[in-house]
């Protein structure tokens, strides 16, 4: 029949809460929507509190679900087709969307409130001519195996699907400012990188190495790391600076049980520095208290008083298992686990300094000369392509 036009209808999360500034986190998550959809052939259209993906190749539809699922701000998606709201175009299109046999129901959402058929009855009557079509099917308003949903939209026009797709949820990336995200190549700090993102942050990733202690294989995994976190955050970038010489000078200069603790001192200097240079507001880690060492309070504490950025540590409360849960889910869980070292791993102490004072740590940092390291380390700065 004319008229049936296929769509993917996708639904947003937390934008609709939005007050007077709702159009800004609109057309921030339109902007997402094309950008992953760019080099598919597809209408983005925005109707109220829905947008429709249209006149795409149905060859594409898979992996433009796959884009689609991945966008922060996604609450649902569904893919259905989009019909006038007579009754004969709707009874058409659960014909293609019902199963011929099994269980079913009809439910119905009416946005336009003036249409002549309540939601009960519009069930009703798409119901009872399904069960005429189809006389293998059966009704069930509990557990259906099948479900044949109607939106009534308010412009005419209806949408007829039949399951909800969940998708990330979140707030549109870029809507939360820029955050620069300390890579290691662990486990840990990409699953800290898609928890900012997922509130609208636009993450920026910088990795420290330790060349030639740590070979290029390892800074090749945190690309590739840097790379499936971009099908969520966008990014399309990862930075890179050696620290090699700053070790091997602690190393070399100071109490080895605050190895660990110098050089992630060094490391919030420069990418505090770095983020100036990118325009981020905040450091992201992937710290989780009492995971190691240098993540007690004391550590913590250490870290953030050579930074006036605030640093954001959404993994603080998780614990190991919880984290790797959530590597899993996302996709980088089997590239974390790659068996290269990374900078930390250099030069590593026997006993580290578990709760090291800071008046101590100062102290011994006076042995080195901060500034010219910190500037020698940004001098190799490089900024590698993910794309």
């Amino acid at each position: 029949m004319e008229n049936l036009e296929k769509v993917i209808i996708v639904r947003y999360a937390e934008i609709h809460l939005k007050g007077k500034n709702r159009g800004y986190f609109e057309r921030v998550f339109t902007v997402n929507l094309e950008k992953a959809l760019k080099g598919l052939r597809h209408e983005l259209r925005r109707t109220s509190g829905r947008y429709l993906v249209a006149a795409f190749d149905e060859r594409d539809a898979d992996e433009i679900c796959a884009r689609i699922s991945r966008v922060f701000g996604v609450h649902s998606y569904s893919v259905g087709y989009r019909v006038p709201n007579d009754l004969e175009h709707l009874f058409t299109a659960a014909k293609v969307i019902c199963p011929q046999d099994g269980t079913f129901k009809v439910d119905t959402h009416r946005a336009d409130k003036k249409y002549p058929l309540t939601s009960p009855e519009l069930n009703a009557e798409i119901g009872a001519r399904l069960l005429a079509e189809y006389p293998r099917l059966k009704v069930d308003i509990r557990s259906p195996q099948s479900t044949v949903c109607l939106d009534i939209r308010e412009d005419g026009s209806a949408l007829v699907f039949g399951s909800f797709e969940e998708g990330v949820g979140g707030m549109p990336v870029g809507t939360s400012s820029k955050g620069l995200l300390l890579i290691s190549g662990g486990i840990d700090s990409p699953v800290a990188g898609y928890m900012m993102a997922k509130r609208g942050m636009d993450v920026n990733f910088l990795h420290f190495h330790s060349y030639p202690y740590t070979n290029e294989q390892a800074k090749d995994k945190v690309v590739e790391l840097a790379r499936i976190l971009s099908r969520y955050t966008g990014g399309e970038e990862v930075s890179t600076v050696k620290v090699t010489h700053i070790q091997e000078e602690i190393h070399k200069k100071c109490a080895a049980e605050l190895n660990v603790t110098l050089l992630r001192r060094f490391m919030f200097r420069i990418a505090e520095r770095v983020a100036q240079m990118r325009g981020a507001k905040c450091l992201i880690t992937g710290e989780s208290l009492g995971q190691v060492a240098s993540q007690t309070i004391e550590g913590i504490t250490s870290s953030n008083a050579v930074v006036t950025l605030p640093v954001l540590r959404p993994l603080i409360g998780f614990d190991k298992e919880e984290i790797i849960v959530r590597a899993k889910k996302i996709g980088t869980f089997e590239t974390s686990v790659l068996p290269y070292e990374d900078c930390c791993t250099v030069f590593l102490p026997e006993f580290p300094a578990i709760k090291p004072k800071l008046s101590y740590i100062e102290e011994e940092e006076k042995k080195l000369n901060i500034e010219a390291l910190v500037q020698e380390a940004i001098g190799t700065l490089e900024r590698i392509p993910l794309r």
